[in-house]
């Protein structure tokens, strides 16, 4: 039997600039924002060219969906309409008493938290992406994939690998401080090439003397004439450092003619500054080992803003320490048709006039 829950609100706070929804679902609604969830859910369960039997969650948790698809379930818990934590963790427990053999939940690092607290490594658990972060390695890179694992999983054609179940402190994480901590292990249902690693951080001189050498090459190459919209991490804040503006650690901020035009950017703000200044270009730097440039992290450049930028204008940037350690890249933006336009090669800016050709699978 296959435990499936959902959090409705996971990655509600995403595009409109929260940087995660926990505790902050009644603000992420008032700005507008909307949660991914529903829609993952119903992209793992169509890829499924299995048909298990599923324990699950009354309404948006879990039921809505599987009766949507004609799959065969049973609802183990009821949750109430304004969910919590506390239903998850209520959900896994009527779960495991009812036998699951495997926990699929669709959510982020803290849903991932929420499960494995309860489920430890007495059963495997498989992570659906649908928060902002998701350091975490219990997650499949898409929802197709994680339909793709289930099945092999049913099938006893997987291995199981040892997974660390990370999250942040999001209160510090929106004042600029990245506090990433290990809550714990997890077994996970392991296919090569469709679940993620943990994300991982370089320290060192010589990661510093890269940063350095990227951000002058890319500051001396920068044109006045052209909107610079970067993306999260030290390697972009070192670049508006050159510049001599300043830079939110973890936000999205905006540069045009060496001046600060934007910070902290959500979805909405990013597009009207694409609207007032037109040409513009992303500079991007790929999480440490999970590869993505976008689909976590940066919900806020939306399939709609890659799109207006432009795939020709998006400027790639990593050390050549990541780089060792980050064998492909990865794209996930929700559009399925953009994803494909996206993967490739692309041009890896390493240092000053340095490269490397990388492949976004």
């Amino acid at each position: 039997m296959i435990g499936f829950l959902v959090n409705p609100i996971a990655g509600m706070g995403g595009k409109v600039g929260l940087k995660g929804t926990d505790g902050l679902a009644d603000e992420a609604r008032k700005r507008g924002g909307e949660s991914p969830s529903p829609k993952r859910a119903r992209e793992f369960l169509k890829n499924l060219e299995c048909g298990p039997e599923f324990l699950t969650v009354s309404g948006e948790m879990g039921e809505n969906f599987l009766k949507e698809r004609g799959l065969k379930y049973e609802v183990v818990y009821s949750a109430e309409k304004e969910t919590s934590a506390e239903d998850t963790i209520r959900a896994c427990e009527c779960m495991l008493q009812r036998g699951a053999d495997i926990i699929v939940f669709v959510g982020g690092d803290g849903t991932a938290r929420d499960v494995v607290s309860v489920a430890g490594k007495s059963v495997p658990i498989l992570g659906i992406p649908s928060g902002v972060k998701m350091y975490s390695s219990c997650f499949s890179f898409t929802p197709g994939d994680g339909g793709k694992i289930l099945c092999d999983f049913v099938m006893g054609e997987c291995e199981f690998e040892e997974a660390e179940i990370l999250d942040i402190d999001e209160n510090m994480y929106r004042k600029g401080v990245l506090s990433v901590k290990l809550y714990g292990y997890a077994i996970v249902p392991y296919v090569r090439e469709l679940i993620q690693s943990s994300k991982t951080e370089w320290f060192g001189g010589d990661e510093e003397n890269s940063k350095e050498e990227i951000a002058e090459y890319i500051a001396e190459n920068m044109d006045e004439g052209i909107l610079y919209i970067l993306g999260a991490g030290t390697t972009t804040a070192k670049i508006a450092e050159k510049i001599g503006c300043s830079k939110t650690m973890l936000g999205i901020d905006a540069y045009f003619g060496g001046k600060t035009v934007g910070i902290d950017l959500n979805e909405k703000e990013i597009l009207e500054l694409l609207k007032k200044y037109g040409k513009a270009k992303i500079v991007v730097s790929p999480i440490g080992s999970q590869g993505f440039i976008f689909g976590r992290g940066n919900p806020q450049m939306s399939a709609e803003v890659i799109r207006r930028v432009g795939k020709e204008n998006i400027i790639v940037v990593a050390t050549p320490q990541k780089m060792e350690k980050t064998p492909v890249l990865h794209v996930y933006t929700g559009d399925s048709a953009l994803d494909r336009r996206l993967k490739g090669y692309v041009r890896v800016i390493t240092g000053y006039g340095r490269e490397r050709i990388k492949k976004i699978v």
